[in-house]
């Protein structure tokens, strides 16, 4: 895996970790307004352009079955999923007041273990599973879907023929009456899964951007990424967050990070940045009621309390990884004799 992925993996993962850690502010401190610094919702949209592109290096030249393609990403994604959503199901039914976004609602618990769109019974205007983070792993689970069944197509036209199964569904979409699904898949977000996948092909193909301006598009790409965020809204997020998401990633890739000095701890925050996306709800609400019934004043300060946010988040996302993450076993070459 190119390490510059993973560091990427990091910071979108860190991202969305400091964003909802913001939202929980005036809940432990109702006199605080920190609207002026709520950023990091952008860190999914670099998450989607890398799924892109990760999905389409890993399978580009081999040959891979739809069913070894979707044995592998249900092992990687199903598991821990599961086991955060019945956690939460579990919190909501016996202490309710702990996950404020999220009750026990057995149709909702069932769409979100089977990573199907469903309203949020605790906020009917959003489209939301048990564990809401996990929107975008309905999402992902859909791209993963449509990417398999094109694996048995001749590589020539897979990147086409994904570009144009995803036009359709959009446009199918918005033809038919207004549902929750056609709400959901209608959304264009769903191109940027597409949009890595085409930079996958750039990549292959070696059309990269000269080292000196993938530096310089890789500033301008975080900058308006996050300018974008105070100017776009999130409705509108496929071009104003996407397209620079897609900056970042096609000049990330671009640069040649063998020449630089290896960063061993935001790579290994780059692997558990699955398990740091999906169990930082957790520690953010034990910190909140922390911080809501215990007298800890240095909680109540808004830096501490992100900062312990996005210390915390990332402790707990090693652990976890630690736990599931099989250890490869490590052969020992035998000493010639004689």
């Amino acid at each position: 895996m190119l390490v510059q992925l993973q560091y990427l993996r990091a910071f979108a993962a860190l991202m969305v970790v400091y964003f909802h850690a913001i939202l929980q502010l005036p809940k432990i401190n109702p006199s605080i307004d920190a609207t002026s610094f709520l950023y990091g919702e952008t860190g999914v949209d670099i998450f989607f352009v890398l799924s892109g592109f990760v999905m389409w290096l890993t399978t580009s030249g081999r040959e891979t079955t739809p069913i070894d393609f979707a044995r592998k990403r249900i092992r990687r994604i199903v598991p821990l999923y599961w086991l955060a959503t019945l956690f939460s199901a579990v919190v909501a039914l016996v202490a309710p007041s702990v996950l404020k976004s999220t009750i026990f609602d057995l149709p909702h618990l069932l769409a979100s273990m089977l990573f199907l769109p469903w309203v949020n019974p605790a906020d009917p205007t959003t489209i939301t599973p048990v564990v809401v983070p996990g929107w975008t792993l309905n999402y992902e689970m859909f791209f993963y879907f449509v990417f398999a069944m094109l694996l048995p197509m001749r590589e020539d036209y897979r990147l086409p023929a994904l570009f144009g199964t995803f036009a359709a569904i959009l446009i199918v979409c918005h033809l038919l009456p207004e549902t929750t699904a056609t709400t959901f898949y209608g959304e264009p977000i769903i191109l940027e899964f597409a949009a890595g996948t085409f930079l996958g092909w750039l990549y292959l193909q070696k059309l990269l951007l000269p080292q000196r301006w993938a530096w310089l598009l890789l500033l301008v790409g975080f900058a308006f990424l996050f300018i974008n965020e105070s100017l776009v809204p999130p409705e509108n997020r496929y071009y104003g967050w996407g397209i620079p998401a897609i900056f970042i990633v096609y000049s990330a890739i671009s640069i040649d990070f063998s020449r630089l000095p290896f960063v061993g701890g935001l790579n290994y925050l780059g692997d558990a940045s699955y398990e740091i996306y999906i169990t930082h709800a957790f520690t953010l609400a034990l910190l909140r009621t922390i911080a809501n019934r215990f007298p800890i004043g240095a909680l109540q300060h808004p830096v501490i309390f992100v900062i312990l946010c996005l210390v915390l988040s990332s402790i707990v996302g090693a652990i976890i990884h630690e736990i599931i993450t099989p250890r490869k076993k490590v052969r020992v070459a035998s000493r010639p004799t004689g």
